[in-house]
């Protein structure tokens, strides 16, 4: 068959021509006889460059040296075949390192690829060059793996106006949330039931912070004041704290490991009024410990690191780092263009939890619990300063090391097309998570800073996220009226939870990785489970 562009170029083809007989279809049978040449060619053009591969690889080997995160070697440069598995990794580091329980899991990264086939495909990939020694940097793992929840297990009424903040318990027993209807309420979530109704703010409740021994809760509200409760009883542990001459923004509790008492006493609040105090809330008298402010406009965010320095951020685009003992401003870290939303630290959780481990409880029979908390905070932090993140409304986030330096550890962090508007540290502190209102969660590097993924499906603004506490898994709350569960490692999204009638304002993963909590706008509390 001929088709109609060849019945033109050939003036010697007759219109009568049996061959011109449905040119169209012709003209498929032409290009399909046509190109079976070239496609048996291209077949065995591939054919052979993969023989050509496997018989390059069949006795490839790979020179590799491995390293811990700090660069440091261990053992000698290896020999390894080409098609090694992180599982025979494993097993070979577990031998350089003596462990002889191998109790411990780790990662494998080249290049800041993680290998999880065989070594050869990433080193293909990043285009590598094996000539010299490959560096295969390993990673510990949490020794302890928390199962994905999949479904709604309870959906709890009670408050009378939009959840606006929630919060587990250090050991992860117990749920506290804050609501517009300008109460606070204790849940027991075994039961599914409410338990305590903390009155006494006059407007929104906007934050609230477990002390990280889990024995008070603190939280700030609209209506200018900050109320401290009793989780056991619901009742206030003190009169309101009513310094601040606007609404409270963020409030954060003193690491236990600094504490100068047995027990958890002094936070931090930030306020609209530009102002940051610290309060005792035990001490007679006047509670105010003292006063911060320098900012020129509101304060939205303040952070209480572990070697003792406040950082305090502002819409007026600056973040101040203090030293607590005396007051005194240290630097002032700039950079970013519009007002900055929100701070985190590499060490949050482990300070968050205290001296509570993966199971709820106390991970030593050491009898002074700040000696417990000092040693999971130096176990996290390494001998190497603290880590800080901050997202802003320019759309972009940077990382500082705001102890030591007021320049960023590393450029800019771009990618995101509308404001930053919550950021964390997995519990690790290996990758910061960053939740915009352009739809988005995106994934970075907690050391250098640099781009590793996006997490991309929901169809409204993602207002807050939170880590399973292995940090394998994330889930985020948005606008869209769902939450969903992301793997990390390849930002691959495994379950959409549905189910909320409105925007899901808050959300948080129960320090002992059994539950998780979520609240919105409309006024329902809900627990997922696997």
């Amino acid at each position: 068959s001929l088709s109609w562009v060849d019945t033109m170029a050939d003036p010697h083809v007759k219109w009568d021509d049996p061959r011109m007989k449905n040119t169209t279809a012709g003209m498929y049978k032409r290009v399909e006889v046509d190109s079976a040449p070239a496609m048996k060619r291209r077949r065995a053009e591939d054919q052979a460059a993969a023989e050509a591969r496997e018989l390059r690889n069949k006795d490839r080997k790979i020179l590799a040296q491995f390293k811990d995160e700090k660069g440091v070697t261990t053992g000698p440069p290896l020999e390894l075949p080409h098609d090694v598995q992180p599982k025979q990794l494993l097993t070979l580091l577990n031998k350089l390192l003596k462990n002889d329980d191998e109790s411990t899991p780790y990662t494998f990264f080249v290049d800041e690829h993680e290998v999880v086939k065989e070594l050869s495909t990433v080193v293909d990939t990043a285009g590598l060059s094996t000539e010299g020694v490959l560096s295969i940097v390993y990673q510990p793992q949490a020794v302890f793996k928390v199962r994905a929840i999949s479904q709604c297990t309870g959906t709890i009424s009670g408050h009378a106006d939009n959840i606006v903040e929630l919060v587990f318990s250090p050991d992860g027993k117990r749920l506290a949330t804050g609501s517009g209807d300008c109460t606070v309420r204790f849940w027991d979530i075994w039961t599914q039931t409410p338990k305590f109704t903390c009155k006494g703010h006059t407007h929104w409740v906007q934050c609230i912070a477990w002390s990280p021994d889990g024995e008070t809760l603190v939280s700030g509200g609209r209506d200018n004041s900050i109320r401290v409760w009793d989780p056991a009883t619901g009742q206030p542990k003190c009169k309101p704290l009513i310094n601040h001459r606007q609404w409270i923004s963020w409030v954060s509790w003193e690491p236990l490991h600094l504490s100068k008492t047995p027990d958890s006493r002094r936070f931090a609040s930030a306020s609209q009024d530009a102002t940051v105090k610290i309060w005792d809330y035990k001490s007679p008298g006047n509670r105010q410990v003292m006063s911060f402010g320098q900012h020129s406009k509101g304060v939205t965010c303040v952070k209480w690191g572990g070697e003792g320095l406040l950082y305090t951020a502002g819409k007026d685009r600056e973040i101040n780092v203090w030293r607590v003992s005396d007051g005194t401003l240290c630097r002032t870290l700039r950079g970013h263009a519009h007002w900055v939303n929100t701070l985190a630290l590499n060490t949050d959780y482990v300070m968050r939890t205290g001296p509570f481990n993966e199971r709820g409880e106390i991970a030593s029979k050491d009898t002074d619990l700040r000696e417990v908390a000092r040693k999971r905070y130096e176990a996290v932090k390494g001998d190497v300063c603290e880590r800080l993140v901050s997202g802003s409304e320019d759309n972009t986030l940077y990382l500082w090391h705001g102890s030591t330096d007021k320049k960023p550890v590393a450029p800019r962090m771009v990618g995101h097309q509308k404001g930053v508007i919550f950021t964390s540290f997995s519990p690790d502190g290996r990758t910061i998570a960053s939740s915009s209102f352009d739809k988005s969660i995106k994934l970075w590097n907690g050391v250098s800073g640099a781009f590793e993924g996006s997490c991309r499906g929901h169809v409204g603004k993602v207002y807050r996220h939170t880590w399973a506490p292995d940090g394998r898994l994330l889930v985020s709350a948005s606008e869209d009226s769902t939450m969903k569960l992301w793997r990390i490692r390849d930002q691959y999204l495994l379950v959409d939870l549905p189910g909320h009638a409105g925007s899901v304002f808050a959300c948080d993963w129960a320090p002992n990785g059994a539950t998780v909590a979520s609240g919105g706008a409309d006024k329902t509390l809900k627990l997922w489970r696997q």
